[in-house]
């Protein structure tokens, strides 16, 4: 049986010093080819990677024919068990073909299309032995001295052992880097998102105004906002289909327009007619909001509203009565234009709320799948009013947070609501 000689052992193990002297994965899939290219005194070499979920082999780095690598291999993709890389794969054993041309398997279309001629070539399985996982595959082509013998397989098959085990933790190491990375900038997304919610309420005499924001991810599709404008406030609440960084900016997009509008002092039903049309240039059919905006008159105690696919929104009479005022027109970014005449006008007497909660609340779920539903928060919004408002939406979180059992959340919760006292 023919055997490895001491020099190649010594070349071998310097494979592995170098190998394990980088962590870039990059670096490390461009040394694996070398490797074997230069040990197997061959013209070039082929490095696949394997992707799992979809079971294909991608080509990452490849010699050109001035042994140098090529800056772009296209999108060489090959599904595992087709073709002679797909074969070794899916089998991991090596292929050892002497006569590229006598071999069906061989595709002729990249020789035919750069002229280089492929006399033989040996392939490679790279499998990462202490978890028996594929990690990818390499091609080296044309031995200098003829076809691979079997010492080339030996020696292709200590090289592709170390080279797997190399390429596994250089992938799993870049991977690692770009999930922090990536939960870096979503932390980054989330503080920029928090700021936009107002940590302080404006203070109308004889009025409260209060909410708060949960997203279910980093970042929500959920919005709110309650701004200062002469003789009262101004009120939105915004839900993004979907949540997470898309939905997220769609929101805070509306909540930037509306700031806009406020210091522009537009019309209420302008300026929500602006923010639609904005939206329907800006985002998908598929992505849209709902959105309620309020008014607050806080001498009359009359708010001019408008509810853009939001609801219910609920008006809690002092006497305990309640009144769902459901959306009147589509949801924002649905229409080029907003199908709307007038706003809605309601007036808060002393004692009556107007509560804006998003649907993540009401259809809070257990592990049960039982949903929280509209009567607990009913029934808290209703307490006695020795309560402050601010107390009051802290309870209402605290028992859908419990009512959850920490399971994790379907949607972001969001409620704003504003009391009349006097």
């Amino acid at each position: 049986m023919p055997q490895i000689t001491a020099e190649q052992i010594d070349c071998i193990l310097e494979v592995s010093r170098v190998l394990g002297s980088t962590d870039d994965a990059e670096a490390v899939i461009h040394r694996v080819a070398d490797c074997l290219r230069d040990i197997l005194d061959a013209e070039r070499a082929t490095v696949f990677q394997y992707e799992p979920k979809s079971r294909e082999l991608v080509a990452v780095a490849g010699h050109g024919p001035d042994g140098t690598f090529m800056e772009s291999l296209g999108d060489i993709r090959v599904p595992l068990g087709t073709g002679i890389a797909g074969t070794a794969g899916e089998t991991r054993e090596i292929i050892n073909i002497p006569d590229a041309y006598a071999d069906d398997r061989f595709y002729r279309g990249i020789d035919e299309k750069t002229g280089y001629r492929t006399r033989n070539i040996l392939t490679i399985p790279l499998v990462a032995a202490d978890v028996d996982e594929l990690v990818g595959v390499a091609q080296v082509l044309n031995r200098r001295e003829g076809p691979f013998g079997p010492e080339c397989e030996r020696i292709a098959a200590a090289l592709a052992a170390q080279s797997a085990v190399a390429m596994r933790r250089a992938l799993l190491l870049a991977d690692r880097l770009e999930l922090v990375k990536l939960q870096h900038d979503l932390d980054i997304a989330r503080r920029i998102q928090a700021a936009t919610f107002p940590d302080v309420f404006p203070e109308l005499p004889g009025w409260e105004i209060h909410g708060w924001s949960m997203p279910a991810d980093a970042t929500g599709g959920d919005a709110f906002d309650a701004v200062v404008v002469n003789g009262g406030a101004m009120l939105v609440v915004g839900d993004a289909t979907g949540h997470g960084i898309g939905p997220a900016i769609s929101v805070t997009q509306v909540r930037s327009m509306l700031r806009m509008g406020v210091r522009l002092d537009a019309p209420l039903l302008e300026l929500v007619r602006e923010l639609n049309h904005q939206l329907w240039q800006d985002t998908s059919s598929m992505q849209f909001v709902t959105a309620f905006f309020g008014r607050v008159n806080a001498t009359t105690g009359e708010i001019e509203t408008i509810s853009a696919g939001h609801g219910p929104n609920l008006l809690i009479r002092a006497d305990g009565t309640i009144e769902e005022l459901d959306a009147d027109a589509p949801p924002l970014g649905v229409l080029e234009d907003l199908a709307l005449d007038e706003p809605r006008m309601i007036t808060l007497n002393p004692g009556d709320m107007l509560a804006i909660p998003t649907d993540g609340i009401f259809e809070a779920m257990d592990e049960a799948g039982v949903m929280y539903g509209t009567e607990p928060m009913l029934d808290l919004l209703r307490a006695p009013d020795d309560r402050s408002l601010a107390e009051t939406l802290e309870l209402l979180r605290i028992d859908t947070e419990r009512f959850r059992n920490d399971g994790a959340p379907q949607d972001d919760r969001t409620i704003l609501a504003i009391r009349r006292s006097i």
